[in-house]
């Protein structure tokens, strides 16, 4: 099922930096409209290093329906093409099968 994406860019004033942790004061200021999961406020999209840690963490979200992972992966699909992060995955169900990201010790 697809579902349109909520995710809009985050502020013009939050860190783009892809190795930058957001604290939690950070965290509260961005808008739902910044996390793949805006009800539950998880996810959090707000540069291409958060997007691949929400591919990586995905499967690891409890307590949130199909209809709400639907919601989140195109949120996600959303935010990396803003961003630039490849993502090999058609489908949230894929993730999780195979490592998202190339391991030259295990190639594809």
């Amino acid at each position: 099922m697809s579902a349109t994406p909520t995710w809009r860019p985050p502020p013009a004033d939050v860190d783009h930096n892809h190795n930058h942790h957001l604290e939690s004061a950070e965290r509260r200021e961005l808008p739902d409209s910044a996390y793949a999961l805006p009800a539950q406020r998880k996810l959090p999209l707000s540069d291409a290093g958060h997007v691949r840690a929400a591919l990586a963490r995905f499967d690891q979200v409890a307590g949130v329906s199909d209809a709400d992972r639907d919601l989140a992966w195109a949120n996600i699909l959303a935010a990396a093409r803003h961003f630039g992060v490849e993502v090999r995955e058609k489908r949230w169900q894929d993730l999780g099968r195979t490592p998202h990201t190339t391991n030259p010790a295990h190639p594809r």
